[in-house]
């Protein structure tokens, strides 16, 4: 007698051979924040329209964003011989033409294509293809390793049974099946998974944390607040494929025998707050959450839980709060959450990005994941371009790749002409980046070396036109916008800071303005309780490093070396000194 899991395999690998196999044509319309944004919800009508008036056997279903959004909305096509094109910016009047000859004649329009995939297991392989390229030959292919965004313009994401059958909840099986917790927790640390929510702490060595707790209610959360500017992976992981994150959430809860689990998404980040819970939904309808999984003794439940418009929600302590409908402030530690959390129980948080590896690391092996990405920091980051970048995108590229081949190979190059003069990376409490450190090697030590992080993955790229001290005024009010007020330092230096930057854009500050903001910065540094205080001067030391000409040439006098403080890179006028 078959198994749960083996009977809802059965069901998926039917639903399979429905979409892939057969006289039927597949069209896929990439959906995601991205491309709905440039119409991919008409483009979806127009496709269904034309399928419908046309009489042609096909299927057409909206799915999760490929990552190249400078192609959305984007369409593919896979016929019956396993050819599959792919079309970038369609229209919907475009929606006829190419079910009509695509579709129904077989002749891809390649002039309107840019790439072009063979299934496995294709009787014929090139047919029609003429010159395109293959999809996984493209520079922004060719060099991602894609493991957390696998599925992405694979699957619908509100079908569970497309999940299940690339694959999904596989890793929940065996987990359950075949894996103690301790194992899994043990697996996790060997993997060498460091927390992808910016600060890199060892997962499983936080999962250690919880697990011997014997609690009778222990919570396990999902950050996916996900506030920093330019970065939208974890918002396009839950649109994309929220399977994924939702059976990396069951394996964390099982592995640290808790009880609950939390997604934490930002109220009106809508695409993702209905992936989730339609995702939770059918996940409780198969018997993958609720009493007795897939027939074994573990029990788990699950729900989204939202909060304001609050950047400093995404601090873990703040977090929680929010979740107990209180105000997203941060709290004082000790005690820390895995002893007292939510609701004062014992509780673990982690990124969308950091639960999402978890499947393919327990379905893989350790040594698998561990083989990806340098000695430090192991497996892929999953990088966000924007600004004045040809091809902006969100990529998983394998850790230990440039900065400059990220640029150059899978961006495209700077946008407009101009060189590429600046990089924002990792967030608003993270550092400017100049030229010279394009050189860095993307991991979570090299990129703190260099005076920027990884951070959420966001990389906002600035050509020669970008003025630095306006780019740090920007990003210095939007860090005291954001401020929740509860540590005077944070919520008055910011102020201070965003007073002195409006005043070097005017061209009216004075040389000892830079000492100012030393100082304010060390005592935001020394006085906050999170992050937002502690690294809100960050931006503005990592832009003297690498931009201190320009903006010294935005002051008010002559300034006059006497020394250098600690961090290396502040000049202080005469008048100043102590």
């Amino acid at each position: 007698m078959p198994t749960p899991f083996e009977d809802l395999q059965s069901r998926a690998a039917a639903r399979w051979e429905e979409l892939t196999a057969g006289q039927s044509a597949w069209i896929r319309v990439g959906g995601g924040t991205s491309g709905l944004a440039v119409g991919a919800d008409r483009v979806f009508d127009a496709f269904n329209h034309a399928v419908e008036s046309s009489g042609v056997n096909a299927n057409v279903s909206m799915v999760g964003a490929l990552g190249l959004m400078y192609m959305e909305p984007q369409v593919d096509v896979l016929m019956p011989d396993g050819t599959r094109i792919y079309y970038g910016n369609v229209e919907p009047e475009e929606a006829i033409s190419i079910v009509e000859q695509h579709v129904k004649n077989g002749e891809p329009l390649l002039d309107r294509a840019f790439a072009y995939s063979v299934s496995d297991g294709a009787a014929s392989g090139e047919k029609g293809v003429g010159k395109l390229p293959v999809l996984e030959s493209l520079p922004m292919f060719a060099l991602q390793e894609r493991i957390a965004t696998r599925n992405f313009g694979e699957i619908d994401p509100h079908d569970l049974l497309q999940y299940v059958a690339n694959d999904g909840y596989t890793a929940l099986n065996r987990a359950l099946t075949e894996m103690t917790p301790e194992q899994i927790v043990d697996e996790i640390k060997a993997a060498g998974l460091r927390g992808r929510g910016g600060a890199a702490f060892p997962a499983g060595l936080k999962w250690s944390f919880l697990a011997p707790s014997d609690a009778p209610v222990k919570y396990v959360l999902c950050n996916a607040e996900e506030g920093d500017p330019g970065a939208f992976n974890d918002k396009g992981i839950i649109e994309s494929d929220p399977h994924t994150l939702v059976e990396g959430l069951i394996i964390n809860g099982y592995a640290t025998r808790s009880s609950h689990g939390f997604i934490f998404i930002r109220q009106g980040h809508e695409m993702s707050i209905d992936a989730a819970r339609k995702a939770i939904d059918q996940t409780y309808e198969a018997g993958l959450l609720g009493k007795n999984i897939l027939g074994t003794e573990f029990s788990f439940e699950m729900e989204v839980s939202l909060t304001g418009d609050s950047y400093v929600a995404g601090e873990e302590t703040a977090l929680m709060e929010a979740i107990e409908g209180k105000r997203a402030t941060p709290r004082f530690k000790p005690p820390f959450p895995a002893a007292e959390g939510l609701w004062k129980k014992p509780t673990n948080i982690n990124n969308v990005k950091t639960l999402a590896y978890v499947p393919e690391i327990v379905r893989n092996g350790s040594e698998w994941f561990k083989g990806i990405g340098t000695e430090t920091t192991s497996g892929t980051a999953i990088v966000c371009l924007s600004g004045h970048i040809k091809y902006p995108g969100m990529y998983e590229i394998p850790m230990g790749m440039t900065i400059r081949d990220v640029l150059e190979k899978v961006g495209g190059g700077v946008s407009e002409g101009e060189q590429i003069k600046v990089l924002q990376a990792g967030g608003p409490l993270n550092g400017l980046l100049g030229e010279e450190a394009f050189d860095t090697i993307i991991d979570f030590d090299a990129m703190t070396a260099a005076g920027a992080s990884i951070g959420s993955g966001g990389i906002i790229v600035g050509n020669e036109t970008t003025n630095i001290v306006d780019l740090l005024r920007t990003l210095i009010a939007f860090n005291q916008f954001e401020s929740c007020g509860k540590c005077f330092p944070c919520r008055l230096g910011n102020t201070h800071m965003l007073e002195i930057l409006d005043r070097m854009c005017q061209n009216k500050a004075k040389s000892s303005d830079l000492a100012l903001l030393q100082r304010v910065g060390s005592s935001m540094k020394a006085g906050s309780l999170c992050g937002h205080g502690q690294l809100g001067y960050n931006p503005i030391l990592s832009a003297m490093k690498y931009f201190g000409d320009e903006i010294k040439s935005s002051l008010d006098g002559e300034l006059e070396l006497v020394g250098v403080f600690g961090d290396g890179t502040m000049i202080l006028p005469s008048r100043t000194r102590p």
